[in-house]
C-alpha cells in the first residue's frame, strides 16, 4: 500500500474480508503528507475547495473558520469535510466534474482552493478565466519517501507484488524506484497515474474505471484473483 498509513489502512479494510486474508499487506507509503506553517487569509471568502481529505485536514489543523460551505471532489473528501463541521457538498468525483460544476452553478465568489504543493488540474486559474473568482493556496506539503525495508525486500521475492496506486506523483515515484524482479501486478486510480508505470516491466495493469475508491477496490480484487490464479499461489504480497 503506497498511500499514507491512515488512508491505506481505511482502503485495506474496506476490501471484501476474502481478498484481505489471500494477501500480505505491506505499508510502504510514498508520500508524508505535512501541514505546512502558515496562515491563510479568509477575509472575503465565500466558500472554499477541496480537492483532498489532505487539504481538509490541513485546514482543520490551520484553525479554519467551518462558517462558510466547502464544494468537494470525491466522497472520502466530502465526507472528511463534513466531519470536521464545514457545510460540506460532494460536486463531483474529478477536478474536471467540480469545474464544470461550479461553473454552471456559479456560487458566490471569491473561492479558495486550499490544495497540495504539487496539485494537478489548474482548478483556480480554469475557473478563474472563465469568470468564476478562484484564489488558491498550498496548505501542505508532499514529501516523496523511499520503499520501507519490508516493501523493498518483496520486491526481489518470488511472489506476485500488487501495488494500487492512487496519484500520477505517487506513481511517477514507484516507477522511479521500482528495481525489483518480482511479478508486478498495478492497479492505477486513473489513465493520468497509469501513464508513469507504463515504463514498468509488469504482468498487469488495471485502470479502475472511476478515480473512486469503489472502484479501485475492485481492481485491486480482481488483480488479487486473477494473480493467484496465473502464478498458482496460495499467499500475494
Amino acid at each position: 500500500m503506497t498511500r499514507p498509513r491512515a488512508a491505506s489502512e481505511r482502503f485495506v479494510a474496506q476490501l471484501p474480508a476474502r481478498t484481505r486474508s489471500r494477501v500480505k499487506v505491506i505499508y510502504s507509503p510514498l508520500l508524508e503528507i505535512n501541514p505546512l506553517p502558515i496562515n491563510v487569509d479568509t477575509s472575503g471568502v465565500r466558500g472554499l475547495i477541496f480537492t483532498s481529505a489532505n487539504g481538509v485536514n490541513a485546514a482543520v489543523s490551520l484553525g479554519l473558520s467551518r462558517d462558510m460551505p466547502a464544494f468537494c471532489v470525491g466522497p472520502a473528501t466530502t465526507g472528511t469535510a463534513q466531519s470536521a463541521g464545514w457545510n460540506a457538498q460532494m460536486v463531483g468525483a474529478t477536478a474536471e466534474e467540480l469545474v464544470a460544476y461550479l461553473l454552471k452553478h456559479r456560487p458566490d465568489s471569491p473561492l479558495l482552493h486550499l490544495r497540495g504543493e504539487h496539485s494537478r488540474g489548474n482548478v483556480a486559474t480554469r475557473l478563474t478565466e472563465s469568470g468564476l473568482t478562484v484564489r488558491e493556496q498550498a496548505v501542505y506539503e508532499q514529501r516523496l519517501l523511499p520503499l520501507t525495508p519490508e516493501a523493498a525486500a518483496a520486491t526481489d521475492g518470488k511472489e506476485p507484488v500488487i501495488a494500487p496506486l492512487f496519484s500520477p506523483r505517487t506513481a511517477r515515484q514507484f516507477a522511479d524506484i521500482w528495481a525489483g524482479s518480482a511479478p508486478l501486478w498495478l492497479a492505477s486510480i486513473s489513465e493520468a497515474t497509469a501513464e508513469p508505470l507504463y515504463s514498468l516491466d509488469y504482468a498487469h495493469l488495471r485502470v479502475a474505471k472511476a478515480p473512486t475508491p469503489k472502484k479501485m477496490r475492485k481492481a485491486v480484487k480482481k488483480l488479487v484473483k486473477h494473480a493467484m490464479r496465473v502464478e498458482g499461489s496460495e499467499t500475494t504480497d
